[in-house]
């Protein structure tokens, strides 16, 4: 009988993980921390990774079984962090 076991990836490998937040916007993260980007539908999450390989030799692309968490706000930028604008 077939095991049902699903092995972890190696935590020293390279992945690129696409999925969703629990808010439904698409990203893609690089499992080290390094690279985050977020997108309009799953087909361009996929794409991005899928080209982003080339800057992390051996990474594999893989699909997030659980909501990822972004790094990155989502939250509107606030007045005190908007740059000011300059007299041309």
């Amino acid at each position: 009988m077939a095991s049902d076991l699903v092995a972890e990836p190696d935590p020293a490998a390279t992945i690129l993980w696409v999925g969703q937040d629990r808010e439904g916007h698409w990203l893609v993260q690089e499992n080290h921390g390094l690279m985050e980007g977020r997108f309009v539908s799953r087909e361009a999450a996929w794409r991005f990774a899928r080209a982003e390989r080339h800057g992390f030799p051996g990474a594999e692309c893989a699909e997030a079984g659980q909501p990822l968490v972004p790094w990155i706000s989502f939250a509107p930028v606030g007045a005190e962090e908007r740059t000011p604008r300059r007299a041309a």
